[in-house]
This record gives structure tokens, C-alpha cells and sequence, in this order.
């Protein structure tokens, strides 16, 4: 698992021309992590690449790791955008599934930087809960289920959920799932953990 480097907190982007550097960095990072995996990304040829100095691109992301982590936040930021919330008569259970089965299929479009995403935001969350993006994809979940006011037991609830999630994507990845496989698991652990979830008890 990669290590989160012992050095001082990312700058974040204030200006617009800086945002635009980020946005550019988080493209070339992408492309990088598609075609080498985490271990083979090179800062310097990501900076090059984003046409930015190496010095800014260590300002924003001070390692592999919290540029990959950076770049999962972006994406789940991203699916948060088209995501559209639980439809008409369509159970929590059935709208997160739909969210989830997106998610996972979207991951393994590009295996190689699914695996540098995920390991990266793994290593963060272990260096510190608030550096990964468990909270935001949380937050996710609620808004595709409609569940506005959740309980102690639902939030429980979703964290075996998402590390159940997470468990289904990388066996995918590892043994070159079948992406209808993948929904199927995806459905059915969302059916066993939130199909009742309105009788629980926390």
C-alpha cells in the first residue's frame, strides 16, 4: 500500500488560472494512471504533461498519494453531478444499488488507475478518516437513497456497505470480472444489508 509522505498540507486552488492548473494536473494524472499503474507514475512526468512546474504540481499534491486521492474525490464529485436522485416509488435499496452498479462499472473502465485511485484514498483514510473520500461518498449514497435525515443505524449501515462495495470492485479488477457479474454482486449486497433497513435497530 502506498505511504502518505510526512510533509506539510496541499495548497488548494483559489484563482481561476489555478483551478485550471489543477483540473490540467488531475487530467494528466489520469491518463498516466490508465496507461502504469500507481507504482510506474512518474510527479515529474505528470507536471510535464499538465504544463506545469514540478514545484506546483508538489504545491497541490505533495505525493502519488494525494494526487490519486485527489483525483477519486474529482471523480465521485463527478458522479455526483449526473447522478440523479431515488426515482418515483423506487426503493432507497434499489436507488443506491443503481448508484453503486454506476460507480463500479465506471472503475473498471480503466483497471489500472481504479487500482491507484482506490489504494491511494485506502493509504489516506489510514494516515487520517478526513484525507480519503468516505464522507463524500457517503453523503452520495444518502442523496441517491432519499434518506434526508439517517440514523445512527443507517450510517452503519452504509459503512459496511461501502467497504462491502469496495471488497466487490477490487475482486473485479483483480480477476477481470464480468461487468454484469459485478452489478449482480453489487444488487445483492445492497438487497442483504439495506432491504431492511426501515425495521432495523441501531
Amino acid at each position: 500500500m502506498p505511504r502518505v509522505a510526512e510533509v506539510r498540507s496541499p495548497a488548494a486552488p483559489s484563482s481561476p488560472e489555478q483551478r485550471e492548473r489543477y483540473r490540467r494536473i488531475l487530467r494528466a494524472a489520469a491518463r498516466h494512471g490508465a496507461d502504469k499503474g500507481l507504482e510506474r507514475v512518474q510527479m515529474h512526468d505528470v507536471a510535464r504533461d499538465a504544463g506545469v512546474a514540478i514545484a506546483t504540481l508538489y504545491r497541490y499534491f505533495p505525493s502519488k498519494t494525494h494526487l490519486f486521492t485527489a483525483l477519486m474525490r474529482s471523480q465521485v464529485e463527478r458522479l455526483a453531478m449526473v447522478s440523479v436522485r431515488q426515482r418515483p416509488g423506487e426503493t432507497s435499496e434499489k436507488a443506491i444499488a443503481r448508484l453503486l452498479v454506476r460507480a463500479g462499472r465506471d472503475l473498471l473502465e480503466s483497471p489500472l488507475l481504479a487500482h491507484a485511485m482506490m489504494q491511494s484514498n485506502n493509504a489516506s483514510v489510514a494516515q487520517s478518516p478526513t484525507m480519503g473520500v468516505t464522507e463524500l461518498f457517503s453523503d452520495l449514497m444518502l442523496a441517491a437513497g432519499g434518506i434526508d435525515d439517517p440514523t445512527p443505524y443507517d450510517m452503519r449501515l452504509l459503512r459496511l456497505l461501502e467497504e462491502a462495495w469496495y471488497g466487490i470492485v477490487i475482486t473485479a479488477l483483480n480477476r477481470a470480472v464480468d461487468p454484469a457479474a459485478l452489478e449482480s454482486d453489487t444488487e445483492l449486497v445492497c438487497r442483504l444489508l439495506l432491504g431492511g433497513r426501515e425495521s432495523g435497530e441501531g
